[in-house]
């Protein structure tokens, strides 16, 4: 939650304000906090981005200066106070001017800035403005004043040199974001009195007495103050309170007490139990600042085993296997990313079984109520410093700014009992490797990277030593500055070889990482919200409009050659955007189902990624807009808590059923495995039933793989969470003799915007999906139905209360390349 300031000691400057050229050839409203771009488009100024090939229409306001302007009133008593302007989130090199005078200049959007404003205010009516410089520019100039050359993906950034900007660092392009470069203000502008003191940040660390279960909360407040004096602080936690007379001195000054809190409720990791939390207060004369906490004992296990470095997350003293994703930010346009936008998307992943997202570093430090929402949801945050993929300056200026961000947002952070671990960086030690110049000169870099790794560590481990600081990712550990990407053993591991080397889904077998933090395989969004964007005529792989919104270079290409790989060759468009969601959550399904076998060796599996800034092809589960793909459906079930996984030997003459438990108590297995032909005949191949330890991985069956190439090996258990079927394909979809399996959907309403679907199906149908327009989330999809065991899926509406039975449309494997009969009718 943020500071709380009386009003008496600030006034808010959000609101209306209004954007201009600087030679006044536009004005349009610019309601702050927002971004510019968004503006223009609500004046009608642009075209909205998203849209057919719009993205190359709206980059020229990037290349420009702009000023945004607004008035305010003071009177004469308010002016008999000292003041300072403070802004946060300003993106990103911009000055501030009241009245025509420069007050403050910035050129890092991650850290607030504040100026004192002397004698630049008046009584009466005031007029403050903000001008906007191009940041295209600005990066531009700043790599010209570099001593040597700081290289950036080029192939992904269409508007260069962003790596030398404190900026979202995808606002520049990505290969799954529209290049805009984006500007404006996003988080508070205010001016504040700055004779009072303020409290600047409110931390704990908290003790867990093993014996008795009591909790100490010691609490440290940050006071700012211009001079010195003296105040009442009160502390609050809970029930709990703590008030002591502080004298504070010119500057910072901080005051701690403890709280102790008797009989805690812990806060736990969504799936492992509960999330308490306890209201924090503090205030200080005026000043109050409010948090929620979780008490909880958190450890992030890196000690040195027989295999190597691990890397486990503890919670309470329960290891937990961390099910997820990886988040970049909620919208390509700042404005857009709203809580009512967000939180669906949090929830969604929590409703897939997920306990932990990677807010990567190409993105940004998300707002408060980002992990006041995860604090509340139980998902566990691994948060990375905002450098990706390019190598960065090392001058003493630009470390003593990344020094005031890191601190600043470390000490912002650490009260959430959502962050599990910070990351010094995405992929910047295997940028070392990637540029020619930089291979040639490996020590210059080398050191650079050093100087800039090292000052993110001692600025997180100043303002939170408490949390495990990881210094890259992926990385072996501390210190090591060797290939991470393929080593196996230690630390965290990205693998891509699957999509961008095009290697077999079965390759993910054939690496076991001990925490695999990247991993993922693109698909295409669905026909319901191509529609949106693309016009009809557009709706093809090699038209410009659908080339535009891909931006991993020959993504198109890969995915259709995939396809022909595992699958017939689709008959037609739609087939060709269903078959891609089928494979990306065929891929994530292999590479996750072994990595769970062999826990507590590899103890988490974040793929990449969980949502989209836009509607482009990419390797999200969530599409832009919010409609589940066949990915998210499936790691409902492949991110099981307890789950049964199909595991091939490496000579693939057997296959082994592994039992995975990740829940806090041991769990009974029981069921049986049969080859499946596709006729629906049933051929037996064992039974088992075991007990599964807490946080482990059990052999249940070995089965020798002579299952005929019309056959699958299919299997039925059960467990505390009810009965589940699933299937493993010996040989590529493609080998199977399909039948067409007459499937008849019957659609019955449920009433409170939920609809019932049973689908029947006269021989094997594989990956039957669903899908409607009006937009509603389906309980399960893209499952395999046989003649014996109909399947009911639920859906519920997040479109209000519609019919959504006339726009249903029905896919499975054997319609994507043959015609076949497919009945859905309502239930009389």
């Amino acid at each position: 939650m943020a500071d709380l300031v009386n009003r008496a000691s600030a006034k808010d400057l959000a609101g209306n304000w209004t954007l201009h050229a600087t030679d006044e050839s536009i004005s349009v409203p610019f309601p702050l906090p927002g971004d510019a771009l968004s503006a223009l488009i609500a004046a009608g100024v642009l075209p909205d981005p998203y849209v057919g090939e719009n993205e190359l229409a709206v980059r020229w306001p990037a290349e420009r200066d702009w000023i945004a302007r607004r008035s305010f009133a003071l009177d004469a008593e308010a002016l008999a106070y000292p003041w300072a302007i403070h802004v946060d989130g300003l993106d990103t090199v911009a000055e501030v001017r009241i009245n025509g005078r420069p007050v403050l200049a910035a050129a890092n959007m991650f850290r607030p800035h504040r100026a004192e404003v002397g004698d630049a205010l008046r009584e009466g009516d005031n007029e403050i403005e903000i001008v906007f410089r191009s940041n295209v520019a600005a990066a531009t100039e700043a790599a010209a004043r570099q001593p040597f050359e700081l290289p950036y993906s080029a192939q992904m950034q269409a508007m260069p040199h962003i790596n030398l900007l404190r900026k979202v660092q995808c606002h520049a392009g990505w290969d799954w974001n529209i290049a805009m470069m984006p500007f404006g203000l996003y988080g508070d502008i205010r001016l504040e009195r700055i004779d009072l003191p303020a409290i600047a940040y409110v931390q704990h660390r908290q003790r867990h007495d093993a014996a008795t279960g009591a909790v100490d909360v010691d609490v440290e407040v940050r006071i700012e103050a211009k001079a010195a004096g003296e105040e009442l602080l009160t502390v609050e936690l809970g029930d709990e309170k703590s008030s002591l007379q502080v004298a504070f001195t010119a500057g910072t000054t901080v005051a701690a007490t403890t709280l102790r809190i008797e009989n805690p409720r812990l806060w736990w990791p969504v799936g492992s139990g509960d999330q308490p939390l306890y209201d924090l207060t503090v205030t200080l004369g005026g000043a109050a600042h409010r948090q929620r906490i979780g008490l909880r004992r958190l450890e992030v296990v890196t000690k040195r085993d027989e295999i190597g470095v691990p890397l486990t997350v503890r919670i309470n003293g329960l290891d937990l296997f961390c099910r997820g994703a990886n988040w970049i930010p909620g919208d390509a346009l700042p404005s857009r990313i709203t809580p009512e936008a967000v939180r669906p998307l949090l929830e969604d992943a929590v409703a897939v079984g997920m306990n932990m997202l990677r807010i990567w570093g190409g993105g940004q430090y998300e707002p408060d109520w980002f992990y006041d929402l995860c604090d509340e949801l139980g998902i566990l945050v691994w948060q990375d410093m905002m450098f990706a993929c390019a190598l960065y300056p090392a001058d003493n200026a630009f470390l003593a700014e990344v020094d005031r961000e890191i601190e600043h947002q470390v000490r912002r952070l650490s009260h959430h009992a959502s962050i599990a671990l910070y990351c010094g960086d995405n992929e910047v030690i295997g940028a070392l490797t990637w540029f020619e110049i930089a291979r040639a000169n490996r020590d210059r870099y080398l050191v650079a990277y050093d100087r800039l790794s090292r000052t993110i560590e001692l600025a997180v481990n100043r303002a939170d030593p408490e949390r495990l600081f990881w210094p890259s990712s992926p990385s072996k550990g501390p210190m090591d500055f060797g290939d991470a990407w393929k080593a196996e053993g230690s630390g965290d591991q990205h693998m891509w070889d699957v999509w961008h080397a095009g290697k077999s889904f079965a390759a993910y077998r054939g690496v076991r990482p001990r925490f695999a933090s990247e991993f993922g395989f693109q698909s295409f969004v669905s026909l319901s919200t191509l529609r949106r964007y693309i016009d009809e005529e557009d709706l093809d792989i090699a038209s410009p409009a659908m080339e535009l919104h891909q931006k991993n270079a020959g993504g198109n290409a890969r995915i259709v050659e995939t396809i022909s790989r595992y699958f017939r060759f689709p008959k037609n468009f739609e087939n060709v955007v269903y078959l891609s969601q089928v494979q990306q959550g065929l891929a994530m399904k292999t590479g996750i189902d072994f990595w769970r076998s062999i826990k507590p060796e590899c103890m988490g599996a974040l793929y990449w990624q969980l949502n989209d800034t836009y509607p482009v092809a990419s390797w999200s589960s969530i599409e832009y807009g919010g409609r589940w793909k066949l990915l998210h459906s499936m790691a409902k079930r492949f991110f099981a808590p307890i789950n049964v996984v199909a595991i091939p030997s490496a000579d693939i003459a057997t296959v082994g059923l592994f039992a995975v438990n990740d829940t806090p108590s041991e769990v009974v297995v029981a069921g049986n495995a049969f080859w499946l032909s596709v006729d629906g005949a049933r051929r037996p191949a064992g039974d088992f039933m075991k007990t599964v330890p807490v946080d482990r991985a059990v052999l249940l069956l070995t089965v020798p793989a002579n299952g005929s190439p019309d056959e699958v090996l299919a299997f039925n258990w059960s467990d505390p969470s009810g009965e589940h079927f699933d299937h493993h394909a010996v040989s590529p979809y493609k080998a199977l003799r399909l039948r067409d399996p007459g499937l008849v959907v019957e659609a019955a309403k449920r009433g409170g915007g939920e609809w019932c679907f049973t689908i029947t199906a006269s021989a094997p149908a594989f990956y039957v999906a669903l899908e409607t327009d009006p937009y509603g989330v389906f309980s399960d999809n893209a499952v395999l139905v046989t003649p014996e065991a109909p399947v009911e899926i639920i859906w519920t509406s997040r479109s209000g209360d519609v019919d959504p039975v006339d726009s249903l449309v029905v896919h499975d494997l054997h319609s994507s390349y043959r015609p076949s009969e497919i009945v859905i009718r309502r239930a009389s």
